[in-house]
């Protein structure tokens, strides 16, 4: 990743900061708070199930530790530009509790007595977020001055939060030496593409299906340019016309190039043994920088985005009540064809790293598996959007349980990479997920 991780996009911060509703949700992006005890009685059997096993909290807790994240992440967004001599990054730790991460400088004092006030834990850390940065854009000069067998080792780079200091990912862990500067820095692996699953079966049928619903989760199918691949659809929502849309990721359309034009790639339904009818084109598709495509919903298709859910397809869904920011430490939960429901908690945010040929900025990284398949699914938190399926480094394994012995056994774990679905938005005005 040669000579300008910082510079390709300006992403190096720290931490920053239910039943299917009525079929003509409104579309919106703002955050709203869930009332947990409600909220929790109406999450779906099988996301409740995912949570306990694989976060082993209670329905309401994971609820409580979504909501406690959202306000950290709206503490942080002040904090910032406070206390910059002394903020150093907010995060959940392992039992839920908030911590705000402060350094000593001139305005430590008046940033403790805000995040107590908020009902925050304050953390004593050596370096602030602005000190981790200077490191960020060091690391970038140091890289324009080596050749080019050790720059493009270097495929990402993160701030973590919980441990003060930077993470670096790269494809040969062992094979990069790094400047006396950042001697403290931990280096772990670069992440493989979460890779939709080919398929050379997608033929188009002329049968209608019944007018079931496409929820956040559920299988389709992908053809363009003679190629063909499954993938999850992510959230639906409105653009900026109001027409119904569906927001999924930018890999999972075999004609990029095409994307918005006549030839662009189609969209089909998948049903058990087989391809259902169209039902939509992909209007627009970024890959490098922010990985999501737009797939515009056909008129005779229309109704079937018109909802809020996400789910397990083919099961009982969770009702997208607003859009979350990541914040290190929340809880979270992902949804696709392959791997349904599968929960964790978000591990570093605002990163840059390489992800075969190309580059996911501004992304979150989770401790979720997600596997061939799972690409454009969902990521919530409590009962907000927060993301969509982008990379992983176990996309390769068979089922979660393979992914989680093979990646203990080599000292790591499963992890997810997404695109922040305000990201999204902010990129796209008039673009809105679909809430109720």
């Amino acid at each position: 990743m040669r000579s300008s991780i910082a510079r390709r996009a300006a992403v190096f911060g720290s931490a920053a900061l239910l039943l299917l509703g009525p079929v003509a949700a409104s579309a919106q992006a703002d955050p709203v708070e869930p009332g947990v005890s409600d909220q929790a009685a109406k999450l779906p059997a099988e996301l409740i199930d995912a949570i306990q096993r694989d976060l082993s909290l209670s329905p309401d807790q994971y609820l409580e530790h979504s909501e406690l994240g959202q306000k950290l992440a709206e503490f942080a967004k002040i904090a910032r530009t406070q206390f910059p001599d002394a903020f150093a990054g907010t995060w959940l730790d392992n039992a839920g509790t908030p911590i705000v991460g402060l350094a000593d400088g001139a305005d430590k004092d008046a940033a403790v007595a805000a995040a107590e006030k908020a009902g925050f834990q304050v953390k004593d850390v050596a370096q602030s977020e602005s000190s981790l940065q200077a490191q960020v854009k060091s690391l970038d000069g140091w890289l324009d001055t080596q050749p080019p067998a050790v720059a493009d080792l270097v495929r990402g780079v993160a701030i973590d939060v919980v441990n003060n200091d930077l993470v670096l990912r790269a494809d040969n862990v062992g094979g990069l030496q790094l400047p006396d500067f950042l001697k403290g820095a931990r280096v772990v692996q670069s992440p493989a593409t979460a890779a939709p699953l080919p398929s050379t079966d997608l033929t188009p049928i002329a049968e209608p299906l019944p007018a079931d619903a496409l929820l956040g989760g559920d299988a389709y199918g992908s053809l363009g340019g003679g190629v063909g691949l499954r993938c999850s659809l992510g959230f639906n929502g409105t653009d900026s016309s109001g027409g119904p849309v569906n927001i999924t990721a930018g890999h999972c359309d075999p004609n990029r190039d095409a994307a918005g034009t006549s030839e662009a790639s189609e969209a089909f339904s998948l049903v058990p043994g087989g391809t259902g009818p169209r039902i939509g084109t992909f209007a627009k598709t970024s890959l490098d920088i922010h990985d999501y495509s737009i797939i515009r919903a056909d008129d005779n298709a229309a109704h079937r985005f018109e909802n809020n859910g996400v789910r397990v397809p083919g099961a009982a869904p969770v009702a997208i009540t607003g859009t979350a920011d990541p914040i290190v430490g929340a809880p979270v939960c992902k949804s696709g064809l392959t791997t349904g429901f599968t929960c964790g908690v978000v591990t570093s945010v605002a990163q840059t790293v390489s992800v075969g040929e190309r580059t996911l900025a501004d992304s979150f990284s989770t401790s979720m598996c997600a596997l061939q398949g799972d690409s454009g699914g969902t990521i919530v938190t409590g009962t907000l959007a927060l993301g969509i399926s982008s990379a992983s480094n176990v996309g390769q394994y068979p089922i979660c349980q393979v992914a989680d012995v093979v990646t203990f056994v080599l000292g790591e774990s499963p992890e997810l990479f997404a695109t922040p679905i305000n990201e999204v938005l902010a990129e796209n005005p008039g673009l809105r997920v679909r809430t109720s």
